[in-house]
């Protein structure tokens, strides 16, 4: 489901706070995913179709999973969501490898958006 504009979700991340290496753990045993550490309460697959993330940090994690859509131009997304109706619920941000915002569509379900840092400048 990729869009002209380069747009596609790539990315899903999964709450993990309360059981971060149980849940981790759990995929691994039951689908064979390996992980990489961005830090202690953070996991992620790499190199999918559409990766998985386990956030186990107590004030950053949501409750439910996060679409994370995958775009070339994070600014003009970033412009477009608010133009659409959107509501930013996390301004742009950096994290290892890229940079990403979060916003509310208009049924109250949270999404995000990232570019790699090449791609987001």
């Amino acid at each position: 489901m990729a869009a002209e504009n380069g747009a596609r979700i790539d990315y899903v991340e999964l709450p993990s706070v309360t059981a971060h290496e149980l849940t981790r753990a759990f995929y691994g045993k039951t689908f064979g995913w390996q992980f990489t550490d961005f830090g202690p309460d953070y996991a992620a697959t790499e190199g999918g179709v559409v990766d998985v993330g386990l956030n186990g940090q107590h004030d950053e994690a949501l409750s439910a999973p996060l679409p994370v859509i995958r775009v070339d131009d994070l600014d003009a997304a970033f412009d477009a969501v608010g133009k659409a109706g959107g509501v930013i619920a996390k301004p742009i941000f950096a994290f290892p490898g890229g940079r990403r915002f979060h916003f509310i569509d208009p049924s109250g379900s949270e999404l995000a958006v990232w570019a790699t840092e090449r791609s987001s400048r």
